[in-house]
């Protein structure tokens, strides 16, 4: 299954702790570069947990 995203759900499910459980239900997690340039660029907690996953 292919599932695409924008930034805020993947930024707040990162914020919280549990960017795991998308990798759990979906095996992949493949974020398109524009997203990943939004979310790098972020100041959240969640976009630190990105950046060191991918």
């Amino acid at each position: 299954m292919i599932v695409v995203s924008n930034t805020s759900p993947i930024i707040n499910i990162a914020a919280v702790g549990h960017l795991n459980l998308l990798k759990e239900l979906y095996g992949e997690l493949i974020i398109p570069e524009g997203v990943y340039d939004e979310i790098v660029g972020a100041e959240d907690a969640g976009a630190r947990e990105i950046q060191t996953c991918a």
